[in-house]
């Protein structure tokens, strides 16, 4: 943790730390009210909060709870180094606080925030990067707070679901003549991949993200160390394609654990496609419905109730019009606000 720059006042009758083990369960709560609130329904998740705060996903993570006097958590500051010139923040503020009583808290938080990002800047040697946080389309709040801060509204993410029949999705039909699909090697079938799979879906992933909106490189130690931070990831949910015998695309895939909803009932696991590209070499080949195929069938074997994955709304590829062949159906829509910032402290909005 850093020490507060010369930014906006912790509001009085608050105080601040590094959160612990003692503060999960209130941060798992706040973030389900949270999203309640803004979405419509909660899904937070105890294992992926504890990953960030005291677990895997720790060392990559710059924290800040505020609490009020008498205990109650009203905020959550969390800025991610997800890869070089890149932070990914997060800024969670009590939604039953009155609007100027929330105001006055988030001004304080997005001020913590560039103290974060700051120091992330400082321990990688860099003297820039870009500030990526995001917001609920139908939470106006949260970009109100934005906008104050100096972010821009940049995309807009559709959040897409598709039920899986465990019966009639089980068996998909074949891939294309030409196409191929596996699923990575790993040794004796468990543990993680071989290296060479590895880098393998790391380089396809590079070339094919490689003019998409803001594409940025994700060293191949970064890539796979995040994905080992996350709670959720299963290194079974990996496939390579092939077209013709020459690399053509990939999917990485995760887990999401079913949640118990607010009538008691439970609902099943589900997948998530995480990544899923397709080298420029082989579109039109039918790649990419192959290995959501792979994903779908995957999933009704093991019982999942669903696959969910994010599709730019501004796609060059117009990627949604598959997704809906397909039968996936927009669940919600997230939009990303970005920010340049410096080590110096001249930060301009990034476009």
């Amino acid at each position: 943790m850093t020490d507060s720059a010369a930014g906006p006042p912790l509001p009085p009758g608050c105080s601040a730390h590094e959160p612990g083990v003692d503060d999960l369960d209130d941060l798992v709560r706040l973030l389900r009210r949270h999203e309640r609130e803004a979405r419509g329904w909660p899904g937070a998740d105890s294992e992926a909060v504890a990953a960030e705060v005291t677990g895997r996903g720790a060392s990559t993570h710059l924290h800040e709870v505020v609490r009020a006097d008498d205990g109650r958590l009203l905020a959550w500051i969390n800025c991610h180094d997800r890869a070089a010139g890149r932070v990914l923040v997060g800024v969670t503020i009590d939604p039953d606080l009155p609007d100027e009583e929330a105001d006055r808290l988030a001004t304080y938080a997005f001020g913590r925030v560039e103290d974060l990002g700051r120091e992330v800047m400082r321990r990688r040697g860099t003297d820039a990067t870009q500030l990526d946080s995001g917001a609920f389309a139908d939470d106006p709040r949260q970009q109100r707070w934005l906008t104050a801060a100096g972010y821009g509204h940049v995309r807009d993410w559709w959040q897409m679901t598709r039920k899986v029949d465990r019966d009639s999705d089980a068996t998909q039909p074949p891939p294309r003549e030409g196409v191929e699909i596996r699923r990575v090697r790993r040794d004796d079938g468990v543990g993680m991949p071989e290296e060479e799979d590895l880098r393998a879906v790391h380089l396809m992933l590079e070339q094919s993200f490689a003019d998409h909106f803001n594409s940025y490189r994700e060293t191949f130690d970064e890539f796979v160390n995040r994905l080992r931070e996350d709670p959720g990831h299963r290194w079974d949910h990996w496939w390579l394609a092939t077209v013709d015998g020459e690399p053509a695309g990939a999917l990485v895939a995760t887990t999401v654990t079913g949640r118990v909803d607010d009538l008691g009932v439970a609902t099943p696991d589900s997948s998530y496609v995480e990544y899923i590209g397709v080298h420029r070499r082989a579109r039109g080949r039918g790649v990419a419905k192959a290995l959501l195929r792979t994903v779908i069938a995957d999933a009704a074997l093991r019982g999942r109730g669903a696959v969910g994955l994010e599709v730019d709304a501004d796609s060059p590829t117009r990627a949604d019009g598959l997704y809906l062949s397909m039968g996936w159906r927009t669940s919600y829509t997230t939009q990303s606000w970005h920010r340049a910032l410096s080590l110096a402290g001249s930060d301009d909005l990034a476009g």
